[in-house]
């Protein structure tokens, strides 16, 4: 019997192992008929860097949502909490250097995802809503900030040029390597990856299993924040100055992440979610940037894309599933 299932499981990989080389070699192909109608543009090597650096804070973003999904539960805060994060970088970061532009990020993100999930665990209320007000919460915070006498100084300016390496090539390869390796292990090799997916099955039979359903959801907020808080101080490098925004309009900062989500959850039927989030997002951000290439304006005609994209994935990644999606 265990040797059956050893063979399976060899098996699985070695399918999981063919199908990530097949979609390479797709994604390879497709990027050099694209260089043909670029006059070799879309392939030169500063147009990589733009796409990889864009693609690398959406990743960890995407990382994020793929924990949410596992357990069955939406965050609609994440975008203002990038902002939030984005500012507490900038803020420390001008003040202390990379230790502040790291601290910063890391531990306002991490903070305020885990008082996202203590709410959702200890209210009840569906976690769409409960996110749609604190995402209204954290924006209104993030206006307070850019508009007070004494924060506005700290928040309303740009992150010194002199330490954005963290959003360059080579840190960023290296940031996202090292995601990618706790990431990995921690969604598919140990005991809370497997509790999250399991309450994200059926709660009811998870707890008469004997897992804590109220430590796995905070476990959750544990690691999305750190997810989110790690996006936010890679982003604030990378592009130095991070805008407040109102009315919701935080949540046009997760639409990419979330089409590179449910695009990767589409692909997870051949390859693993986590390692499939990375090639999705390049994805994501390389047809984008084809978009600009062909004139397609930014902002207008690329957002009813997007758009499309998130629906169009949506619906692939849900094929199947029966009753209420959350």
């Amino acid at each position: 019997m265990q040797k059956t299932l050893s063979v399976k499981k060899d098996e699985k990989r070695q399918n999981s192992a063919l199908y990530l080389a097949l979609f390479i070699a797709i994604i390879v192909f497709i990027s050099f008929v694209v260089n043909i109608f670029t006059d070799g543009m879309f392939l030169e090597a500063k147009n990589l860097q733009v796409i990889f650096s864009n693609s690398v804070y959406p990743t960890f973003i995407a990382w994020g949502f793929c924990f949410l999904f596992a357990c069955g539960y939406t965050d609609l805060s994440v975008g203002g909490v990038v902002v939030l994060g984005s500012f507490a970088s900038c803020a420390f970061g001008n003040l202390f250097g990379y230790p502040g532009v790291i601290l910063g990020g890391l531990i306002v993100g991490t903070l305020l995802i885990f008082i996202d999930f203590v709410i959702f665990a200890y209210t009840r209320i569906p976690s769409w809503i409960a996110s749609i007000s604190l995402a209204l919460i954290y924006e209104a915070i993030a206006i307070f900030l850019r508009i007070n006498k004494f924060t506005k100084p700290h928040v309303d300016t740009e992150l010194s040029k002199s330490f954005n390496a963290i959003g360059q090539l080579p840190i960023n390869l290296v940031l996202l390597i090292v995601g990618f390796i706790i990431v990995y292990f921690v969604y598919n090799r140990t005991s809370v990856g497997l509790n999250i997916r399991a309450i994200g099955g059926n709660k009811e039979v998870s707890r008469s299993l004997g897992i804590n359903i109220l430590n796995t959801l905070l476990s959750v907020g544990l690691i999305c924040g750190l997810l989110i808080g790690t996006s936010s101080v890679i982003q604030q490098s990378y592009n130095l100055k991070t805008f407040s925004m109102s009315g919701l309009t935080s949540l046009q900062l997760i639409f990419k992440p979330l089409a590179i989500a449910l695009l990767a959850q589409i692909m997870q039927k051949w390859i693993n979610i986590i390692v499939a989030v990375p090639f999705c997002s390049l994805i994501i951000y390389g047809v984008f940037n084809i978009m600009t290439f062909f004139g397609v304006p930014s902002g207008t005609l690329q957002d009813v894309f997007l758009g499309a994209f998130v629906i169009a994935f949506g619906i692939g990644g849900q094929r199947g599933v029966k009753e209420v999606v959350k």
